[in-house]
């Protein structure tokens, strides 16, 4: 019997259903759960529990003081993406690696256009729940929208010291 050319190999189904919904969570979840966390050390035991370095790296630009955004304040003029989630769009976590693109002093190759320019396109990319995350991380007002996700949390879930690194022994 001939398999109709329309429908997925099983296979390749059966691998499918084996990613399906298996990826790590929107940072946005991840800080929806600190919010709603009770306590001080049920937030820190949240941020433990998913910790990565792309997760580190987003949180020490909302609060680090010595990051500069090279970023207007506010919000720029893009369009939402309004895919649902785990669809047609980015995730956070995978975008953060170019964050640094927007700090200032970090890459001076780009024109200020040009980090504008991308960072549009980095937010259009992102689910709309992340893209409205990372305009609050440049903002530095991460902690205004997550009550309890506040630099203290932040430094004592990853053991920073004031400079936002693990102290050396």
């Amino acid at each position: 019997m001939a398999q109709n050319p329309n429908l997925i190999p099983k296979k390749n189904m059966e691998a499918l259903a084996a990613t399906a919904g298996s990826g790590d969570p929107f940072f946005s979840e991840i800080f929806t759960k600190v919010n709603n966390a009770k306590d001080k050390p049920k937030k820190i035991a949240v941020l433990k529990q998913y910790d990565s370095q792309p997760l580190r790296m987003v949180l020490k630009g909302a609060f680090d003081p010595k990051i500069e955004w090279d970023l207007p304040e506010g919000i720029p003029p893009y369009m939402a993406n309004e895919a649902p989630a785990g669809t047609e769009h980015t995730i956070l976590k995978g975008e953060a690696k170019r964050l640094y693109h927007f700090i200032k002093g970090a890459d001076k190759t780009l024109s200020k256009t040009r980090k504008e320019t991308l960072f549009i396109q980095v937010l259009e990319g992102l689910h709309k729940d992340e893209a409205e995350l990372l305009i609050n991380v440049k903002d530095k007002k991460l902690n205004k929208v997550y009550k309890g996700l506040t630099e203290s949390v932040v430094k004592e879930a990853f053991g920073w010291d004031e400079n936002f690194t693990k102290p050396t022994k």
